[in-house]
């Protein structure tokens, strides 16, 4: 028995050390295609009479994504950002092999300034005099706003299509954490700053209100512009056939010509047969954006060079964990390595982002500064660039939006949860201290802020408050009274923000690099982006030696499946683990549908 034993585990041992061994071995390969596919990306190659083809599902974030593991599921790799997808198109135009386009109109995960630029793109790509259609069976106002450039728009017989009016929802959590006897300590400075009204309210402050009401204004007079431009009437037409829900079933789209024909995706597959002279039994060859952007240099262009760096996402203190964060430590190394690489003349920082640590905001400010003494910088504005995103901006050049932008919130708060009674009532836990100063234990969760400890925290939040807004006035070239007059945290469109002083002018990214190397003295350039792309399948293998491989692939598959309400989770997240931390952070998840 004692030598049956001994051979069982001997046996045993070996399974498992031959079973790490094909593990480690299956990862190695894994690691090696990953490896491979990073160093030889392959390039599409397009057919003649090709049609180039955009699915309005698909997010463009600022910056292209690669993901090797799609390779293993006949997957593309390569998810282009905004500015490629721009630059596809614009390449599209010259590209004999490429005779049209044509977008598939379904809900988009886009912000309005990415579909504004997306849109802009289309309308230069047309002037090739190539075709672009769009076919769509649920068609959301923000796809129809891009549809809108396209030659014909038609529209699933059965299909739905939307012509309502804009709507901003809130969610407003402050009943719930009475429930639990959660208490929030909330220190704001600025009457419309409004990031924490879900958890100090139970509806809008009447500025919150306001304020959404005004910019969501700004962004429905540039919809409803579009769209009286491409129905051939006014826009008074417009509003009167949303106010009174004319645009019920397809059959009204088409009496209205908001699109053109009521028509099978066969029928528009036939129309691009005839447009590209394929023949009727073969199929249109399509080529996706995502694909053609393959095709792209990573760096276009000869001579000197002008820098994008994309700041997308959240602003956090130290590195960040994840591609839409923004970590200060990250962002500090990036702005030196170009402030030292003398092939770099000037500086494009792309921002979309809704603020977050006034601290990191501060340290990525001040890196920037150092920048500008030897190189210009212009910012360029995507979907959100308020709070801490508007402060890393504010001392650029020059400052560029498009009017859909959402920017501003000059203001500052901080936040607390004080535990005590959900931890009592709840769940009998109670806390016991003892302390050799009236301030040890400050600040904490498990009792309510001292009258002095509130004072300190407002204090504080004022302070910082104060030095936004000398930023601004400074950066801008504006009295602190002007400064304090459009700050308040109030939140501002695009098209107000140039008229009040806080941006240039209207432009998207490629405007910004023109314009920096304009004030740069070079004619002859390439382009550079920064940081460099990142194979996200290949972050997350290295992840697996950590605890935060499982974290990482739970989060990639709630984002996946919970799309639309992600933002939220992130900022509610965030807010809830702020500990007094000072804030400059957008109003919360602001979105316009």
């Amino acid at each position: 028995m004692k030598q049956f034993f001994k051979m069982f585990f001997a046996s045993l041992l070996a399974m498992i050390v031959a079973g790490v061994i094909v593990v480690a071995v299956f990862v190695g390969l894994i690691i090696g295609a990953v490896n491979s596919a990073m160093k030889a990306k392959p390039k599409t190659d397009v057919a003649a009479n090709s049609v180039l083809f955009i699915d309005m599902k698909s997010r463009f974030g600022e910056q292209s994504r690669e993901n090797s593991l799609a390779l293993f599921m006949g997957e593309g790799s390569y998810n282009p950002g905004l500015y490629d997808v721009v630059r596809s198109l614009e390449k599209a135009k010259g590209d004999d092999h490429i005779k049209g386009l044509v977008l598939r109109l379904t809900p988009t995960p886009n912000g309005w300034a990415t579909l504004q630029q997306l849109r802009n793109a289309i309308l230069d790509f047309k002037t090739s005099g190539k075709f672009v259609y769009a076919y769509g069976e649920i068609i959301p106002q923000s796809t129809y706003y891009v549809a809108t450039a396209a030659d014909s728009i038609f529209l699933n017989p059965v299909g739905d299509i939307e012509l309502k009016g804009f709507a901003t929802v809130l969610a407003f959590v402050k009943g719930t954490l009475d429930k639990l006897e959660l208490e929030p300590e909330i220190f704001y400075a600025g009457k419309f700053k409004s990031a924490t009204e879900p958890f100090r309210n139970t509806q809008m402050s009447e500025e919150n209100r306001q304020q959404i009401k005004e910019f969501q204004q700004d962004f429905w007079t540039e919809f409803s512009t579009v769209v009286a431009q491409r129905i051939k009437a006014d826009t008074a037409t417009v509003n009167q056939l949303a106010a009174t829900g004319a645009i019920e079933f397809p059959k009204d789209a088409l009496e209205h010509k908001l699109v053109d024909g009521l028509w099978y995706s066969d029928q528009v597959n036939d129309l691009m047969k005839k447009k590209t002279g394929t023949a009727e039994d073969k199929d249109v060859k399509l080529v996706n954006i995502n694909k053609y952007a393959n095709n792209l240099d990573g760096v276009h262009g000869k001579g000197d060079r002008i820098a994008v760096l994309y700041a997308e996402g959240n602003i956090i203190d130290g590195e960040a964990d994840g591609n839409t964060q923004i970590g200060s430590a990250d962002m500090v190394q990036l702005i030196r390595k170009i402030r030292r690489n003398d092939k770099i003349k000037a500086v494009v920082l792309r921002v979309n982002s809704p603020g977050g640590s006034a601290l990191a905001s501060e340290v990525i400010l001040r890196e920037l500064q150092l920048l500008q003494k030897e190189k210009k910088l212009v910012v360029s504005m995507g979907d959100v660039a308020a709070s801490g995103g508007y402060y890393i901006s504010c001392y650029a050049d020059s400052i560029f939006v498009m009017p859909n932008t959402v920017t501003g919130s000059i203001g500052v708060f901080a936040m607390l949860f004080n535990t005590e009674k959900l931890m009592k009532n709840k769940l009998g836990i109670t806390f016991d201290k003892v302390k050799n100063a009236p301030l040890a234990d400050f600040p904490n969760g498990y009792r309510a802020l001292t009258a002095d400890e509130q004072q300190r925290m407002q204090r504080g939040v004022d302070h910082i408050y104060g030095i936004f807004k000398n930023h601004v006035a400074k950066g801008r070239n504006m009295t602190p009274e002007a400064v304090d007059s459009i700050a308040q945290g109030r939140v501002w469109s695009g098209a107000d923000a140039v008229s009040i002083g806080l941006a240039d002018g209207f432009g998207d990214i490629n405007r910004a690099i023109a314009s920096a190397a304009a004030m740069a003295n070079v004619s002859d350039y390439s382009v550079v982006t920064y940081p460099e792309t990142k194979d996200e399948f290949e972050v997350f293998l290295k992840r697996l030696g950590g605890d935060e491989g499982v974290a990482a692939a739970v989060k990639a598959n709630l984002e996946k499946e919970i799309n639309e309400e992600y933002p939220f989770v992130q900022q509610l997240k965030m807010l809830t683990r702020l500990n007094g931390s000072k804030m400059m952070l957008m109003p919360f998840s602001l979105s316009i549908q």
